[in-house]
């Protein structure tokens, strides 16, 4: 049984196609997977089938779900099934859950509103119980860990019936534990006869769910076929270049000779509410040395990194090299828009830089350059570059500071994995060359594995 059926779905923005002609069929029980980069045109897939795409685009094609025959260039439509023949599960759960309304409240409510259910409570109640949320009804989604928050959202999200299915980039920014949790959370929607499409980078993911993938680029599909095949034996050079982008796949870095260290940690802790979030550490960082912190979230990871720049108080010692000056010590922060101004230009905001820390406004154009980022990009607004481009931006504006030591606080975990090869590789190469220290905090072990000297794992307590 096909419960979606689209045809030749397009995206025009005016007189420019955004999206070239894509069929796809979703059978019951089955995934479908769409894998591309930032700006391959798998979320504008998406919303043409759902009906959400912004304003100024229009979409095309025909749209089958169960019997029900829809016009994606009307997408007022398709607003009746919502939520009662598809469901969308939100990359970002808090965004999706109502602060001010406890757990069991908002599963409660779509089964009364959208599924007409006679005795909403008590189903909600059996929903949380199945997904090892009984203790959730009672809290506001502020008082929930993240994996939890993503099963109350699961659990609102399939409260209508909806046999369907759509996760934009549900693992985003998770670690393995909870991407592994996310994956048990989709595959359970395809029992009884569910049906399945993600939007995402995530090849792991990808290869958990199975069934058939769609390979995007430019907004084309380049590649599918069934998982098994795609991901094993890839036809499409992007394909093979998307796979080889795997951290998995990378060639492990050679170590780098020692020198007189710039920071060392001994019996190095943060406490928090007078808990001590991780064990004493002892570790020194040279020159050049990459340091790689890995741990569930919550564990300390980023607080570990505030307090070697000194942005919290810490416990143990901590020697940095006197000869360093403070302002040597940088961050990149693992939000790049949220590090920005959005209401001025990039070029404004480096100017600022440059005037207030007296910098030759003539070391820009080299970084660009070497950053591989086009010039014109500094004529726009954070909102209107991509998050890698917008990354590499972030690194451009500390590397002006000629920092010794930076902190990378998962400065990848948002971008996909070709994006992700070259900005990492980047700031690893930059860092050998010019002596700059880094410690690098991310939930990719495998990441961090192959490009570090030395990979701590923290873990809570």
């Amino acid at each position: 049984m096909t419960l979606l059926q689209a045809k030749d779905i397009t995206v025009t923005a005016g007189a420019e196609r955004l999206l070239d002609p894509v069929s796809l069929d979703l059978p019951a029980g089955r995934a479908v997977t769409v894998l591309g980069e930032s700006g391959s045109g798998k979320s504008l897939l998406a919303q043409a089938l759902l009906g959400t795409l912004p304003r100024g685009l229009l979409a095309g094609g025909t749209l089958t779900v169960g019997e029900t025959r829809l016009d994606p260039a009307r997408p007022q439509g398709s607003r009746a099934l919502w939520g009662r023949a598809i469901a969308v599960l939100p990359q970002e759960p808090w965004l999706a859950l109502d602060p001010l309304m406890r757990g069991q409240r908002q599963v409660a409510e779509v089964h009364d509103l959208v599924a007409g259910d006679p005795a909403p409570d008590d189903r909600a109640s059996a929903d949380l119980a199945a997904l090892g949320l009984e203790g959730a009804g009672t809290k506001y989604p502020w008082q929930l860990s993240g994996g939890m928050a993503q099963r109350l959202a699961f659990a609102a999200a399939r409260a209508g019936g909806a046999r369907i299915t759509v996760a934009d980039e549900p693992t985003k920014g998770l670690d393995s534990d909870r991407r592994d949790d996310v994956l048990a959370l989709l595959r359970r929607g395809l029992e009884g006869g569910g049906g399945l499409l993600t939007i995402t980078h995530d090849l792991t993911l990808a290869a958990g769910l199975g069934g058939e993938i769609l390979v995007m680029q430019g907004g084309t599909v380049v590649e599918r076929g069934p998982a098994e095949r795609v991901l094993a034996a890839p036809e499409h050079p992007y394909t093979q270049a998307l796979i080889a982008a795997d951290p998995a796949h990378w060639p492990r870095p050679a170590p780098m000779p020692g020198a007189a260290p710039m920071l060392r940690a001994e019996r190095f802790t943060v406490a928090r509410d007078g808990r001590t979030l991780f064990a004493p550490l002892d570790f020194t960082l040279s020159p050049g040395q990459v340091l790689g912190v890995a741990g569930p979230s919550g564990c300390g990871k980023s607080s570990l990194g505030n307090a070697l720049l000194g942005l919290l108080p810490h416990q143990g010692r901590l020697w940095r090299d006197p000869a360093v000056p403070k302002l040597a010590f940088q961050k990149l922060w693992q939000d790049p828009p949220a590090a920005f101004p959005a209401r001025i230009t990039l070029a404004e905001g480096l100017d600022d830089l440059l005037a207030r820390h007296r910098i030759d406004p003539a070391r820009v154009a080299p970084l660009l350059d070497r950053l591989k980022l086009a010039p014109d990009l500094l004529a726009r607004r954070p909102a209107s570059v991509s998050g890698g481009e917008l990354q590499r931006i972030a690194l451009l504006r500390a590397l002006l500071l000629d920092p010794a030591f930076l902190f990378a606080d998962e400065p990848t975990s948002r971008l996909d994995p070709v994006t992700q090869a070259l900005t990492i590789r980047l700031m690893v190469g930059i860092g050998r060359e010019t002596g700059m220290a880094m410690v690098i905090v991310s939930h990719d072990l495998a990441l961090l594995e192959a490009i570090c000297d030395r990979v701590i794992r923290l873990m809570p307590g």
